[in-house]
Formats: C-alpha cells, structure tokens, sequence
C-alpha cells in the first residue's frame, strides 16, 4: 500500500496566490535594496568607510567585529538546500537526518577556522584566495584553482537558485522560471549600492527573522497545532509512520532511531561535499579577509556552532513533522506521499509548513527560504565580482587598475552575473536537475580541489606539482568512480546521479537521492 502511495505522483496545491509569490520575490528584494541604500548613503555620510573606495567594497576595509562576521557566516552557509534538503533527510531517514546534516556542515567551518587564522597571519593583504594561490605557484595553478573557483560559485548559485524557486512555485504556483531571474536581481541592487558591508548589514537582519521563525514553528509543531498537539502526540504519528513505512537500515524502521544506516551515509556524503562547498567558495575566505585580524578564529568556530542550530532544529521540526502528517487531509499531495521528484526538490518543509500553520505556515517559509536565498546569493555576487576584478581583469588585463575602476568593473560583473545566474538556473531547470542532484554532485566536482587549497595556505612544503596531481588525478578518479560506478552496478546511467546514484543502490531506492543524469545520457549505457 505504501509504495503505490508513493509510486503515484499528486500535484502540490499552492496554498497562496501566484502574486503573493511575485510579491514577495519582488517586493521584499526591492525593500532590502532600498533599506541598503540608506544604511549606505548613512555610512558615507557619517563614517570613515564609503564603498566608491575597493579596500571598503570588496572586503569591508578588513575591520569587520566578530559578531557580525558569525552572523555573515550563518547566514551565507544557510543555503536554501540547509533549509530544505535536510527536512528531506528528517522525512527520509528520520530523525538522524537532520543531525547528521548539522555536524557535516559545523566540521568544515572549524576546519576553515585555522585556515582563515593563517590567511589573517601571513597574507592579510588578499582580497581573495586566487591570488595567495598565484604568489605561490604561479600562473598554472593559479588557473585552474579559477577555474574551480568559478565552477564552485555555479554550483552553488544554481542551488540556491532553484531551492529557492522550488518552493516559490509549489507554494503559490509562480513560474519557476520568472522565480530564478527574479530572485538575484534586487540582491544585485544593494550588493552594488553597498559592497560587502552591506551583505554582513542584510545577514544580520536575515539571521535574526531565520531564528524567529524557526522559533515560531518549533511552537506549533510542538505546542499549538491541531495537527499534531504536542510533542507527545507527534512522537505516537512517528511511531505509526514507522510501521506503515519502515525506513531501511533503521533500527526497527523507526523515525526516531539514532541508528540508521542511511542517516550514517548521507553524514559521510554530507561531510565530503561540505569541504568543497566551503574551502572552494570565496565567499568564505573574503569573509576572513574582512574581519578584524583578532577575532577571524572566534568569529568562525561562533558561526559553525550558531549554524548547527538551523538544519538541526529547522528539519527535526518540520522534517518530521512532515512525515508524520503525510495521511492528514490537509497534506499538499494528499492522498499519496511526496513523490520522488517532489522529495528531491526540497518541498517535505513546506508540505509540513502548509499542514501544521495553513497559509501563515507557507508565508513563513517562503520568507525563510527567501531570506536563505538572498544572503547566501549575496555572498557570492560579491565573491564572484571580486574574483573577477582581481583574479582575471587585473591580473591579466589592467594591471594598473584604479580603486574606482576596479569599483565600476565590480558593479558591472555583478549585473551581469545576476542575469547569468537566472539563465544558468533556468538550463539546470529545463534539463530536469533539482536541488538533490546539485547537493550531492557538488562533492565529486569539486573536492579534488579541496586539499591542495587549504595546503596552499597553511603548508610551506607543497610543491607546484603537488597542487596538480592532487586537483588533476582527483577529479579524473572522482568521474571515473562515478561513472564507472553506475555502470557496475545499473549497466547504464538512466536516471541517475552518480555519487548519488551510488548511495541510491545501498540505499535501496532512497527517494532523496534518485535523480535525473539520464537526460542527458537517453537512458543509454554509459559503456557498451
């Protein structure tokens, strides 16, 4: 009976109007820009500080306190995928998804911690990674960890992007599309108006209406909804969910067990993928450029334990929450589950959402995702616009660049990355890849590059040729892993997703982690 509930795919019903969704994308993104224009006009007025200078606007005159670099760091690690994604590992593994998402996300940044100490250290005149990397080993390397570079803030605006959309649409019907171009745009605005201060300025206020609304579902969820009543009663709906469908791995198919050997495998994905998504991405290290030297180390290891709290008590609430209620009435897709793709896109928090607060439910979470989505975009139009200006236009093009110029090409780069990141999401779209594909690719793309990185940084003794033979024999075995793993195991590469597909055949079909690779390849085997 239950897996013809979730065999069969039932559309999810918008709980608000389509405008509410333009409102909200368009609206809200426009009041934060012009919310930053008048800090900004303020901060010229009355401060030292003025973002026409590229010392201010590229790493906010490297004077930034520690509270306010934990806030940027929760905040531009609280992708759209942290919200969603681990609810979707709470409604699939129980209640070890969610924590196991917690911890892979909290190592990276404790390890990032040291690395940002010796960037504060030995190269404090940065103003991105690229460059210690070309003072080191020269043009070679320095090209290729731009190209990883790059590659990284792809990945991570498309995940950003289409998370975000995802739910905009399954929540008011908003096209998917028109969602992913207008998302980024009025983030643009007040990156451009602002710099870099103005990220930790928004970060501050998106972290504190994240809290409050985590803080008002954990209230009802375990309190005030008819729903599920108390936590007493949520726990009585898990146990029968638990026996209506096991989970595999679990210690007696519970929803409840610590002991899951999908939970354990989706920590060890989740730890993997996560080093890339931080030592990769520059908006981590222009963070630790932009800090006061003294409180880099604390200002990190206070964001890695603050941000714990999101996925944890975010999807431990909602997530299970979700799996509880898939037989009440009031369920999006009632009377059938979360289909797979449904799953994979992230849209068990919003189900829940819908089910325990109704439409003051889905308001809630199309703020917190939007709020997820906008700062963490934010960090990476002026990471993107900073690698731009410094690693390749000044670099390579005008070595004599002015601040005001280097100003004027941040500006525009960031406008044109706007628009590129809007018709990227859409491609990623229209070929059927969603947020869980992203989520776990991120890790084969992109760990090759991890080691020699941090190593870079922190080990007077790697060589030029260390650099690529780790990042160059890494990624050749990680794609041959990959794909020769989904030919070993299906004979073809028909709907999967590598790394991902891995998991999926230990996993024994595990609905988070079935993507769609096979658009590409028709279904076709990968080696005849």
């Amino acid at each position: 009976m239950t897996q013809i509930r979730m065999a069969a795919e039932t559309d999810f019903k918008p709980l608000l109007a389509e405008s509410v969704g333009y409102g909200v994308v368009v609206g809200v993104g426009f009041f934060f820009a012009a919310m930053m224009l008048g800090l900004t006009t303020l901060q010229t007025k009355f401060s030292k500080f003025s973002p026409s200078s590229s010392e201010e606007f590229s790493s906010a005159s490297r004077s930034v306190k520690p509270g306010l670099v934990c806030c940027g760091i929760v905040s531009a690690w609280t992708w759209s995928a942290t919200l969603l994604q681990s609810s979707t590992a709470a409604y699939t593994f129980g209640v070890s998804g969610p924590r196991w998402y917690g911890v892979g996300g909290t190592i990276q940044l404790a390890f990032f911690a040291m690395v940002a100490a010796k960037v504060k250290m030995n190269a404090n005149g940065a103003h991105t990674f690229l460059e210690i990397v070309k003072a080191r080993f020269g043009t070679g390397a320095h090209l290729l960890f731009t190209f990883y570079a790059f590659l990284c803030i792809l990945v991570v605006c498309g995940s950003l992007l289409l998370g975000g959309a995802a739910t905009v649409n399954a929540l008011t019907g908003m096209n998917i599309i028109a969602a992913c171009f207008l998302l980024p745009i009025g983030i643009a605005v007040y990156v451009i108006f602002g710099g870099l201060r103005a990220t930790f300025i928004c970060d501050y206020a998106h972290t504190l209406i994240l809290f409050i609304i985590i803080y008002i579902f954990f209230a009802n969820v375990y309190g005030t909804s008819e729903a599920t009543g108390s936590i007493s009663a949520l726990y009585d709906l898990l146990v029968e969910a638990g026996s209506e469908d096991p989970v595999d791995g679990n210690r007696d198919g519970s929803y409840l067990t610590m002991k899951s050997n999908q939970g354990l495998i989706f920590g060890a994905a989740t730890i993997l993928s996560g080093f890339s998504g931080v030592f990769c991405d520059q908006g981590y290290w222009q963070r630790a450029i932009a800090s006061a030297p003294r409180s880099t180390t604390k200002a990190y290891m206070l964001g890695g334990l603050s941000w714990f709290a999101v996925p944890w008590g975010f999807a431990s609430c909602l997530g299970l929450a979700a799996r509880a209620l898939v037989n009440n009435p009031r369920f999006p897709t009632y009377p059938n589950a979360l289909s797979a793709s449904q799953t994979s896109a992230g849209l068990a928090a919003p189900a829940a959402a819908a089910v325990v607060m109704g439409k003051g439910g889905a308001i809630a979470i199309l703020l917190v995702v939007f709020m997820a989505v906008t700062s963490a975009v934010s960090a990476e139009l002026i990471a993107v616009s900073s690698l731009f200006t410094y690693d390749l236009y000044r670099t390579y093009y005008r070595p004599k660049a002015t601040s005001e110029e280097i100003v004027r090409v941040s500006h525009y780069f960031i406008c044109f990355w706007a628009i590129w990141a809007g018709c990227w999401s859409t491609i990623l779209h229209k070929a059927s890849i969603d947020l869980g594909w992203l989520f776990y690719v991120q890790g084969v793309v992109l760990s090759p590059a991890v080691v020699p990185i941090a190593l870079t940084v922190t080990w007077s003794k790697l060589t030029r040729a260390g650099v690529f033979a780790g990042s160059i024999s890494g990624a050749v075995l990680g794609m041959l892993a990959w794909m020769i793993g989904c030919w070993k195991i299906y004979g073809a590469c028909h709907k999967s997703g590598l790394v991902p597909r891995l998991l999926g055949a230990y996993l024994k079909g595990n609905t988070v982690i079935a993507t769609t690779f096979g658009t590409y390849l028709e279904d076709k085997p990968l080696i005849a």
